[in-house]
């Protein structure tokens, strides 16, 4: 799947960014000056934000509109922050969906194209068709949510998988503790779906199709940003990162 929007990545990310630099201004600023600018900008980037959700149908694809604009606004951020090497993509994972839709979307940042949607397993005790409990805990089994890193790549037993590193502490920064990496499975295909109802499902891991785990990889790799979503309120209520 490739599209491309008439608006890029480059200026949703140019509003964002001025936004968070005029919230960041000294207490010395004018705050009339300060709530005017900054409310203007922060419109301003929503509204782009928005509307390159609108141009690549992400909608009718299935990506929640909530999903898509936490992630634009936490990349800007981590951005900012120094922590995200590779700028030219994006990951998204919109677990507030049922699994047996195709719940990633990649994104280059630099052409505001969609270059993978597929489908993404969750952990087995985060639920059944859908993920509904998420921990940072090592054994649990089940998946983590918010902003990851991405790492080197190795071969294991999943064959050619891709480590991750968990960027928000106490809410997945136990990934590499865990093993929660990125990788192809056999148990998430449409085949699976047909058979049981649901995709199949990880240790925690989020799991792709075999056959385009190493496109996808190669992709994300070294250092490109990956946000995992739900609505689940105790993430959204923690992490800092979605948060203006």
């Amino acid at each position: 799947m490739y599209m491309k929007a008439n608006i890029s990545f480059k200026n949703v990310l140019f509003f964002v960014f001025t936004l968070i630099f005029l919230l960041n201004l000294p207490v010395g600023i004018s705050a009339s000056f300060l709530k005017r600018d900054s409310e203007k900008v922060k419109k301003n980037a929503s509204s782009e934000i928005l509307s390159m959700y609108d141009q690549l149908q992400l909608r009718q694809m299935g990506l929640s509109q909530n999903a898509f604009v936490l992630a634009m606004q936490g990349f800007e951020k981590l951005k900012l922050a120094g922590k995200i090497i590779n700028q030219q993509v994006i990951s998204i994972i919109d677990f507030s969906k049922s699994s047996n839709e195709k719940r990633l979307f990649v994104f280059d940042v630099g052409s505001g194209c969609l270059l993978f949607n597929t489908y993404v397993a969750h952990g087995r005790n985060s639920g059944a068709e859908f993920a509904k409990c998420f921990s940072n805990q090592p054994s649990s089994n089940q998946s983590s949510l918010g902003f990851f890193e991405t790492c080197n790549t190795y071969f294991g037993k999943h064959g050619y998988s891709l480590t991750l590193r968990g960027l928000e502490i106490g809410i997945n920064d136990l990934a590499n503790q865990r093993s929660i990496v990125f990788h192809g499975a056999s148990y998430v295909s449409e085949a699976v779906i047909r058979t049981q109802g649901y995709l199949g499902r990880s240790l925690g891991c989020p799991a792709v199709p075999e056959k385009l785990s190493k496109p996808i990889i190669d992709k994300i790799k070294n250092g490109s940003c990956l946000f995992i979503y739900s609505n689940d309120q105790n993430y959204l209520n923690k992490s800092s990162l979605v948060h203006s």
